[in-house]
């Protein structure tokens, strides 16, 4: 056997074998593709702006936050747009939204659309197991995501063409009209489909075998490096007395000021006699790392204390942080994501085409009976 004809059986064999599960990974990846603005928008139907009044200011929102059970350390996203809900966020995850002219608890926002996504999500993830058959259904999909990396690198070597003349590339690049439905057309589809969604689907593959194993995570940190470059600046405040704090009005003023882009402001809710304030400006779609400002003011005169980039980070909490994007395409924003959403609409054509050429070759000579003579 030669060794294209062992790479080509390979490449079938593991197709069919996990041919269902990156179907449905590459299902579920389209329908995830817009759910970050799907969401935003059905947040933002939940507010109604009352007439003549203003929205509340910055301090009455935190007021309203620790109300209703925030605490320091929880942080408060105020986007660029006055009347948009205001996140209130525990960890990485919101805790609740708040309504920017009540400073009530919006209750139950956009709940159907998250019910829907989170449904999506946990199919991608873990084929929607839940208790301790969650970790099963991690496995199951992190290995399918491996396989279809050996796909995509197999597939690659298979399509690539002996001489790089049009003739030959050409059925591989276009679609050809004139093929009947059946076999022809499905060779002609998986090629076509293959060659033009390659680098995209390489790129959500290689970030979620990343995401899906801790030892691609731990390869990824011995190569990029943990150790930090020296913070630039001084955080050494003594602590707060009380009654010289600075409004949140002000230090969102003073982050504003520093970068004017912003699309958000992020306001880590200080202790009572904390001397200093952490901010975040993003200029982005909240998933771009580079698009990131940390700030540290200070809470007697609102001055800025320290101001961290992207570049400041750790390389490997840099790359973590772009592959982790990378996978869903909000990196590179909207056109990311459409990106990614078309390259898994790919993925689906490929399965279909890969598992119809491989049922004409394994099943149906095997269910052909010989007319008697």
């Amino acid at each position: 056997m030669t060794f294209k004809r062992a790479v080509f059986w390979s490449h079938l064999i593991v197709g069919v074998e996990t041919g269902l599960v990156i179907l449905l990974l590459s299902a579920t990846g389209v329908l995830l593709t817009y759910e970050r603005q799907i969401v935003a928008f059905a947040e933002n139907q939940a507010v109604s702006a009352p007439a003549g009044r203003a929205p509340l200011e910055p301090d009455a929102v935190l007021a309203a936050a620790l109300a209703h059970g925030a605490a320091p350390g929880h942080g408060v996203v105020f986007a660029r747009d006055p009347a948009a809900p205001i996140r209130v966020l525990s960890g990485r995850r919101v805790a609740f939204l708040l309504d920017p002219y009540s400073g009530e608890v919006l209750q139950g926002p956009a709940e159907r659309t998250k019910a829907f996504f989170a449904t999506v999500t946990a199919l991608h993830r873990w084929l929607a197991m839940s208790g301790e058959a969650r970790a099963t259904g991690r496995g199951i999909t992190g290995a399918a995501n491996l396989a279809f990396l050996f796909i995509l690198a197999s597939g690659a070597y298979l399509w690539w063409p002996r001489v790089w003349r049009w003739v030959a590339i050409r059925p591989k690049l276009l679609f050809r009209t004139s093929l009947p439905a059946g076999k022809a057309r499905d060779y002609n589809w998986h090629h076509v489909f293959a060659a033009w969604a390659f680098l995209p689907l390489l790129a959500i593959v290689v970030s979620g075998v990343v995401i899906s194993y801790s030892w691609a995570g731990a390869l990824l940190q011995r190569v990029s490096g943990e150790a930090p470059p020296a913070a630039r600046g001084a955080t050494v405040a003594a602590p707060l007395v009380p009654g010289e704090s600075v409004t949140a009005a002000r230090l969102l003023a003073v982050a504003g000021a520093q970068i004017p882009e912003y699309r958000t402001l992020s306001l880590r809710i200080p202790a009572p006699d904390a001397a200093t304030a952490e901010l975040r400006v993003d200029t982005g779609n909240g998933a771009q790392f580079d698009r990131q400002t940390a700030l540290t003011l200070s809470r007697a005169d609102g001055s800025v204390l320290l101001r961290r980039g992207s570049a400041e980070a750790p390389p490997a909490q840099r790359a973590r942080a772009f592959l982790r994007f990378l996978h869903t395409g909000e990196v590179y924003g909207g056109t990311g994501q459409t990106l990614a959403g078309l390259a898994s609409m790919a993925a689906i054509f490929l399965v279909y085409t890969g598992l119809a050429l491989a049922w004409r070759r394994l099943v149906r000579p095997l269910l052909l009976v010989p007319r008697r003579s």
